[in-house]
């Protein structure tokens, strides 16, 4: 074996053990597994790795995958498994708050979002959604951002808003399909990168030691988050000036779809050798 796959085989290792261990909690037996990775197989050796100006063949998807032409011929259409609504909502929810927070027709004297009447023309809860939450009733989007715990109700009848991070998924079920979107988003970024001449590479960084005190932790996780937060707001900023559905004025060609996420992660380290 050589080192390009001894290294893809340990790297493989280590993102399967935290996956493996949310099936095995959630009851998602290993034939389950094998089949999707199957269909994985198939969908992706079908997609990417296809001749051009040849349809693409049982055949060969077979050879690229080692599976057999009869598997391949039986899963060649994988079932969409996305959840669109769960994606929408999570959008949705995100793009309000984001006109809320950097929208100067929701600030206050101070530049802070403002405390909003349900109804009215300016500077309503409703004229907020009918602006950047598309063809949805406001009612709707204020229970999707009440049971967040995005914002509240007051005792006159006016929304605060309480944080200016949108985590829709109080539901278990919730919670694992951004899974799917979030790690794919990173491991799609290091595939870029792998490839890619550095020129064109995409942002990837992070720092990690593995000798802190547990002590230390709190302050860490603290300016992480604080640190982290006011970035994200200020990159959040920047790309609504340009997204041209909340700002249909913006020029420019194609279509493109950016992320940019930050993380936070802490364990027991092991003592070296």
């Amino acid at each position: 074996m050589n080192d390009i796959k001894k290294a893809i085989y340990a790297a493989t290792l280590n993102i399967l053990r935290p996956l493996i261990k949310i099936l095995l909690r959630n009851h998602v037996p290993f034939g389950a597994f094998a089949d999707l990775a199957k269909r994985v197989y198939v969908d992706v050796a079908l997609e990417e790795f296809g001749i051009p100006g040849r349809k693409p063949s049982i055949s060969r998807v077979s050879i690229l995958t080692g599976l057999t032409r009869k598997e391949v011929g039986r899963i060649k259409k994988p079932p969409v498994l996305e959840n669109a609504e769960t994606l929408e909502r999570y959008n949705r929810g995100a793009r309000v708050i984001s006109g809320w927070v950097r929208d100067r027709a929701f600030w206050n004297k101070e530049g802070q979002p403002l405390d909003l009447l349900i109804e009215g023309k300016d500077g309503s809860f409703n004229e907020l959604v009918k602006r950047y939450g598309g063809d949805v009733p406001s009612r709707a989007v204020l229970d999707e951002l009440l049971r967040a715990g995005a914002v509240e109700r007051l005792a006159d009848g006016r929304v605060r808003l309480i944080t200016h991070v949108f985590i829709p998924y109080t539901k278990e079920a919730d919670k694992i399909r951004i899974l799917g979107t979030d790690v794919r988003d990173l491991i799609c970024t290091i595939d870029h990168n792998l490839h890619s001449n550095p020129s064109d590479s995409f942002l990837q960084r992070k720092v990690s030691y593995d000798n802190l005190p547990t002590e230390a932790l709190p302050e860490l996780r603290g300016q992480a988050t604080q640190k982290s937060q006011s970035l994200l707001e200020e990159l959040d900023r920047l790309m609504a000036r340009h997204d041209r559905d909340l700002n249909p004025s913006a020029r420019g060609t194609g279509r493109k779809r950016a992320t940019i996420g930050i993380f936070y992660f802490e364990e027991d380290s092991q003592p070296h050798d």
